[in-house]
């Protein structure tokens, strides 16, 4: 088992859930705008946000939004070892430098702090940060001059005694940013690693590379905390980060939400009926799985397989609640009965929808 860190109340690796980490796209300077975003990603499940601190006079801020907010913040931290120093002394708990910007040489005074109080340390890497002496030793291999860049300042934490660490290794990249992830994974069993890639773009395009990238790793076992890295509002990159975890069965924040893709079979307009349903869908358990099908295929089965299922028929939709039959309605009358349907989702609760 992985060791585990701690960032406050917050604990990572060492068989705690995969944690869902976001970053505040706001700078330091507008306080207002971090504050509003740090309470909206704690709305959306966030566990951690990093929050950049490039310059000493935005420790100030970071003090002043610390105590002010439940959500870890983690400073992010480039160039200067000082920066970090001044992110400790604001009471921050946790910090990411950088080995491929970071010089070695300074970092003593900054190790020996965070060991005096209890700060973990994460050590980031980051494709379009390597330099040149890392990318020549690795011989032009960019996965492995990302493990090298880690493994340099892990050992220099270890040297020291400092073991509070977590490890990450990123690029644009999902082939070169899974190959480095599994040779830290391999090289430091022990210590938690955080995965994603650092820069995955914008809209769909982005969703789809962050995917394929940290579910490559999840699924082996790799990965102990994650952000997906989007060209978007952070709340998007939490909400997606939970999906990739729902879909390994790696936590389930949210309902499962399953419908068909349609085809010329079928008996409902199941987009229509999904637009529906959304909304009342928020309410339920975390865990919950729905079934929207539209035909007689698979819908029987699939919504049968659900807790709450709806399956198109010639006639309209037959509801399922925990594998029962429970009602069927011609498609006029789904606006009503729907909502009842959702609410009275407890198989215990008070009767059917039509009652």
């Amino acid at each position: 088992m992985r060791r585990q860190v701690r960032i406050g109340p917050l604990t990572v690796g060492g068989g705690a859930p995969v944690r869902v980490e976001s970053m505040l796209k706001a700078p330091l300077s507008d306080r207002g705008a971090c504050l509003d975003q740090c309470r909206s990603l704690l709305e959306e499940g966030c566990e951690l946000a990093r929050v950049a601190l490039p310059t000493a006079a935005d420790a100030e801020g970071l003090a002043w939004l610390l105590p002010r907010t439940e959500l870890p913040l983690m400073a992010d931290i480039h160039f200067d070892p000082a920066l970090a120093l001044a992110a400790m002394d604001a009471g921050c708990r946790s910090i990411r430098i950088n080995p491929g910007n970071m010089p070695l040489g300074r970092l003593n005074e900054m190790i020996r702090i965070a060991k005096d109080t209890g700060v973990v340390i994460r050590i980031g890497a980051n494709g379009g940060s390597l330099s040149g002496r890392q990318l020549e030793e690795a011989g032009g291999d960019r996965a492995a001059a990302l493990f090298l860049a880690v493994r340099e300042q892990a050992e220099l934490l270890l040297e020291n005694g400092f073991e509070d660490i977590i490890l990450s290794a990123k690029s644009s990249s999902v082939p070169e940013t899974v190959r480095a992830n599994l040779l830290i994974a391999r090289a430091y069993p022990d210590f938690p690693l955080h995965v994603g890639l650092t820069e995955a773009g914008p809209g769909d395009g982005g969703i789809v590379k962050s995917t394929a990238g940290i579910a490559s790793l999840l699924a082996q076992g790799v990965g102990d905390t994650l952000r997906v890295s989007l060209t978007d509002r952070p709340e998007r990159e939490v909400r997606v980060g939970y999906e990739i975890l729902k879909a390994l069965h790696l936590r389930s924040r949210g309902v499962n939400l399953v419908s068909c893709p349609t085809c010329g079979r079928r008996r409902a307009d199941v987009m229509r009926l999904v637009a529906l349903i959304e909304p009342m869908l928020k309410d339920l358990p975390d865990g919950t799985s729905v079934a929207v099908m539209g035909c007689e295929v698979n819908g029987p089965k699939e919504a049968k397989h659900a807790r709450l299922g709806i399956a198109g028929t010639p006639a309209g939709a037959v509801l399922f609640r925990e594998g029962r039959v429970v009602g069927e309605y011609p498609f006029e009358e789904l606006p009503e009965v729907l909502p009842r349907f959702f609410r009275e989702a407890d198989p215990n609760g008070p009767g059917e929808p039509g009652e």
